[in-house]
C-alpha cells in the first residue's frame, strides 16, 4: 500500500471510532463531553492503527488485536504447550462443546480443558451473535487441535437440534488423526473440577465402560417421547411445543431410558452411535420428542446384547 493512502486510512480509522464512541457511549445525552478514560481509549486506537494493529471494542474495553499475535495470546494466557506427563500423552481425551454467547465464560472453559495432545470440535450456534461467532473463530485459528464444527444447527433448547450439534461435533471427531480415548461433551457455560491428568486417570479406570447415568422414565418424563414435539424456531424465541399427537413405539422394540444428557464416550461407542441401524433409527425416531438427548446417549448404551461395554452408571 503506498505510503500516503496508509496516512489517510489512520486519521480516517480515529474518525470512525471517534463516532462509533459517540453513538455507543452519547448518543443519548444532552452533551457531549469525553472524559480521561474514553480519551485514552481513544488515543490508543488510534496508536493501534498507526502500528498496523486492529482495535476492537470488547463489552466498553478496547482490545488490541495484532496480525499473527496466537503466539503472544497462548503466552499471556498461559496455556499449556506440550503434554504434562507422559501418562496423559499416552491417553488423549476428545471435546464435544456446543456454544452460543458469553465468550469470556467459554474461553475460561477452553483454557482450563486445553491440552496439546487433546482435540477439541466447537459447535458455534447459527443463532449466535455475529461478534461472538468470529470471536469463537479467532480463538480456533490459535490452536491445531481445535476446530469448528463442519455443520452448525440453529439450536433450540429442548429440541433435537442441541442432540444433532453435539453428533456433528462426534462425527468430525470421528475422522480425526488424534488417538483419543473418550470424548466429553459440554456447553459454553461449564467448568472442569478436575485437572486433565485426574480425569484421564478417572476414565482409565472405567476399562472401556462408557458414562451415560440415567433411569427408565420418572413419570414427569414419560410425555417427552409419547407424544410428537415441534421445534419452534423465531428471531423473537425459540423453544418446542409438546402437541396432542402420540408417537409410534420406539424402533427395534428399544427400552428408552431417562438421563444425563452430558457424558463420556469412548470411540468405538461413538462409531456405533453415527453408524449402527439402531442409532440411526433411534435418531430419526427422537426427531420430535422433547431434549432426545436426555434419552438417546442413555438408551443406546443399555441395548442388550451389545458387543460394546454396557453403560457405568455413576
Amino acid at each position: 500500500m503506498p505510503p500516503t493512502r496508509y496516512l489517510f486510512i489512520v486519521p480516517l480509522s480515529c474518525v470512525i471510532l471517534f463516532i462509533a464512541f459517540y453513538v455507543l457511549s452519547f448518543g443519548r445525552e444532552q452533551s457531549f463531553q469525553l472524559n480521561n478514560k474514553e480519551t485514552s481509549l481513544l488515543t490508543q486506537a488510534c496508536a493501534a492503527f498507526s502500528e498496523g494493529k486492529t482495535p476492537f471494542l470488547w463489552r466498553h474495553k478496547l482490545r488490541i488485536q495484532e496480525q499473527a499475535s496466537c503466539r503472544d495470546y497462548l503466552a499471556q494466557g498461559h496455556y499449556v504447550s506440550t503434554p504434562l506427563s507422559a501418562e496423559e500423552a499416552a491417553f488423549p481425551l476428545a471435546y464435544a462443546m456446543v456454544v452460543h454467547k458469553d465468550f469470556g465464560t467459554f474461553e475460561r472453559l477452553f483454557r482450563a480443558v486445553y491440552a496439546p495432545q487433546n482435540v477439541y470440535c466447537v459447535h458455534v450456534d447459527r443463532k449466535a451473535d455475529p461478534d461472538f461467532q468470529r470471536a469463537v473463530e479467532r480463538l480456533l485459528r490459535c490452536f491445531p487441535n481445535a476446530f469448528a464444527a463442519s455443520r452448525r444447527e440453529p439450536v433450540v433448547y429442548g429440541g433435537v437440534s442441541r442432540l444433532q450439534a453435539d453428533l456433528h461435533c462426534l462425527a468430525d471427531l470421528a475422522g480425526s488423526a488424534v488417538p483419543w480415548r473418550y470424548v466429553l461433551n459440554t456447553c459454553g457455560q461449564d467448568f472442569p473440577l478436575r485437572t486433565n491428568l485426574e480425569i484421564v486417570r478417572y476414565l482409565k479406570g472405567l476399562r472401556g465402560r462408557n458414562i451415560t447415568p440415567g433411569v427408565l422414565p420418572p413419570v414427569h418424563a414419560v410425555p417427552r417421547t409419547r407424544y410428537v414435539h415441534r421445534e419452534h424456531l423465531a428471531k423473537e424465541a425459540s423453544y418446542v411445543i409438546r402437541t396432542a399427537a402420540l408417537k409410534a413405539p420406539a424402533p427395534h422394540n428399544l427400552t428408552i431410558y431417562f438421563g444425563s444428557a452430558y457424558v463420556a464416550l469412548t470411540r468405538p461407542f461413538v462409531d456405533f452411535v453415527l453408524h449402527d441401524p439402531r442409532a440411526v433409527d433411534l435418531l430419526r425416531w427422537s426427531q420430535d420428542t422433547f431434549s432426545p438427548d436426555e434419552h438417546f446417549w442413555v438408551t443406546l448404551n443399555r441395548i442388550p446384547g451389545r458387543t460394546l461395554p454396557r453403560a457405568c452408571a455413576i
